[in-house]
């Protein structure tokens, strides 16, 4: 017999162990042939995703990121939105901090308005989202985490574009609209309706319209990405998920490893089901000729302690 063909042969043999008979065999083959190839893709997503900073090489984090998951511990995620230009890498758009505690199955999810007046280390008072335009996703972290003495165990950084393509290849998702209006050609009505990937988008970013302003516009983006989660952990349609693993690869950064994500699907995933919106109260103030949203510092200690209570639980 050639060699090249007892080469495959074995090779076979090693992917596939339990070998039954007829149709029961060909469907396994086909079967596990599909799962062996997006699993095998989902690595490749996953690595190209993967972007640690500088302070994952801290033999001291690492060994705290391993007794979170290991004892399945309440971690915190900042979700950066950055839309992103050519020339210019922007800023975030959208910042949320999301609580996830696994012992309770619940999530608080706090929306930080990006003209929040913050101190950003190393330049001073500031609006929160320059920080990212100053220091990318790393100064993005540490300012939130000074500004709420919270800790920050993972970020997520995701182009506003390819959340668009995100939604789309989901199938849309479905929200309850508290206030007719149009934006960017989109027209919402009130009540429940659907949005594809464009609308999603016009959606989260109205605000000017809005009484409650940057309020308003930040409780929209909680509605459609908790949708969105909900679309993505019932997403059933298998000829899809190629699609939609090529825009998160293209369109996400993360400092979450394969392993990490593995372990936040498993231990994790419940606490979409109980979520908890969280709103930073303050008020609008012109400085120097540039409007702020100023937050007293009575406000962060609440959230501050809102959120830590509920990582506690």
């Amino acid at each position: 017999m050639d060699s090249r063909v007892e080469k495959r042969q074995a090779k076979k043999k090693r992917k596939w162990p339990f070998w039954v008979g007829g149709i029961i065999l060909v469907l396994l083959i086909i079967g596990g042939g599909f799962f062996f190839y997006m699993y095998d893709k989902l690595g490749d997503t996953v690595s190209s995703m993967h972007d640690p900073l500088e302070r994952d090489n801290d033999p001291n984090r690492q060994k705290e990121i391993t007794e979170i998951f290991s004892d399945k511990k309440s971690m915190n995620i900042l979700l950066l939105g950055v839309d992103e230009r050519a020339g210019d890498k922007g800023r975030s758009d959208t910042m949320i901090l999301m609580s996830l505690n696994p012992n309770t199955d619940s999530m608080v999810m706090l929306s930080i308005p990006r003209d929040t007046y913050v101190n950003i280390p190393g330049r001073g008072m500031d609006k929160i989202n320059h920080a990212y335009a100053y220091g990318d996703v790393e100064l993005s972290v540490q300012t939130v985490e000074e500004a709420f003495d919270l800790p920050i165990h993972f970020y997520s950084r995701v182009n506003m574009e390819g959340f668009q393509q995100g939604v789309d290849a989901v199938g849309g998702v479905t929200v309850t609209n508290e206030q007719e209006f149009s934006q960017d050609g989109s027209h919402f009505s009130k009540g429940e309706i659907q949005l594809n990937g464009e609308e999603a988008l016009n959606y989260i970013r109205m605000r000017k319209n809005d009484p409650r302003g940057d309020l308003g516009r930040n409780e929209r983006q909680r509605d459609v990405i908790t949708a969105a989660i909900d679309e993505a952990a019932s997403f059933s349609s298998i000829t899809k998920v190629g699609e939609i693993l090529d825009i998160v690869g293209g369109n996400v950064k993360t400092d979450l490893d394969m392993g990490n994500m593995q372990n936040l699907f498993s231990n994790y995933l419940g606490t979409r089901k109980n979520v908890t919106n969280l709103e930073l109260n303050g008020s609008g103030q012109t400085i120097g000729g540039v409007w702020y949203y100023i937050v007293p510092d009575s406000e962060f200690d609440r959230v501050q302690t809102e959120i830590q209570e509920h990582m506690e639980q």
